[in-house]
């Protein structure tokens, strides 16, 4: 019997589910914060999701090493949060691999789940955190025990240990004074800084971000990114889905233009930005930039 086979984003024939190989894009070279010899934190590997008949994701791969901070950039329903939701199985692949660390996990929707895979899909989120356009925050909840519900109740963490690190990061993104607020007091800007401090408080590999200013007052939108550009700064590893092209300018190491379901064109922002080859990449461009 023949193996099912996928097609990658070049059209080329990928193995069997099973069997699946991870291709790099030429692309795909370590960032200026990749310390030498590290190996890549995460590969996705021919990610297809259909919803219906609707084909969203057309075999998307990519390659990101620690330290890194990739953008992807596309008209809205490319596919860019659908993609990002399946790094963590948040949205199951449809066919593909997914590693982050030394979790891989094969999908396979039809085939009920086993235990042993669903520890695999719970590892895989514990290494993937999520800031989400509209910040999920509890609201019944201090801004304190929002940052450390998680740690003590899926990390099994002391409650003196999780607070004294969700005190941390309030410090980093400049809130610790709205420790015991409860998020209706706060800001559209302050409540996505602190779902960034509740996403760091659990200590991912890998940060996701699913166009984090999108819900933003055009006014609050520098504070949020001022977090993340020193974030991207220090080293570490994010994928931002995101229209913003001066976050993409100043902290990528790679972008990655999503179109139909499929990246079309990948390199350093320098490239992809002011000299896209694509004639899609360009014609998006056109209208935040002067290409």
């Amino acid at each position: 019997m023949q193996p099912n086979t996928l097609s990658g984003p070049s059209g080329s024939p990928a193995l069997g589910v099973g069997d699946l190989v991870h291709t790099m894009h030429p692309a795909e070279v370590p960032g200026a914060l990749v310390k030498p010899g590290a190996e890549p934190i995460l590969r996705a590997t021919a990610i297809q999701k259909f919803f219906g008949l609707n084909h969203v994701l057309k075999g998307c791969s990519m390659t990101v090493y620690p330290g890194e901070t990739i953008t992807i950039l596309g008209r809205s329903g490319s596919g860019k949060s659908t993609f990002l939701r399946c790094l963590n199985f948040l949205e199951e692949p449809s066919a593909g691999v997914v590693e982050i660390h030394d979790r891989r996990v094969i999908s396979n929707p039809l085939a009920p789940r086993s235990k042993a895979v669903k520890e695999d899909i719970r590892n895989l989120r514990l290494r993937a955190g999520m800031v989400f356009q509209e910040f999920n925050l509890f609201p019944h909840l201090s801004v304190i025990r929002n940052l450390i519900e998680a740690p003590v109740h899926v990390k099994h963490m002391p409650v003196a240990e999780a607070t004294e690190l969700a005190e941390s990061y309030l410090e980093k993104v400049g809130l610790i004074e709205k420790r015991n607020e409860f998020p209706a007091r706060l800001s559209g800007g302050q409540r996505q800084r602190v779902a960034i401090a509740r996403a760091l408080t659990m200590q991912p590999d890998v940060l996701l971000f699913d166009e984090p200013t999108s819900a933003l007052d055009p006014s609050l939108v520098g504070e949020v990114l001022k977090v993340m550009e020193s974030l991207a700064h220090e080293g570490r590893t994010m994928i931002v889905v995101t229209h913003e092209m001066s976050f993409a300018k100043e902290a990528a190491d790679r972008v990655y233009f999503m179109d139909e379901g499929e990246f079309v064109e990948v390199g350093p922002p320098e490239q992809v930005l002011a000299d896209p080859h694509d004639e899609r990449t360009r014609k998006f461009l056109s209208r935040f930039l002067n290409i």
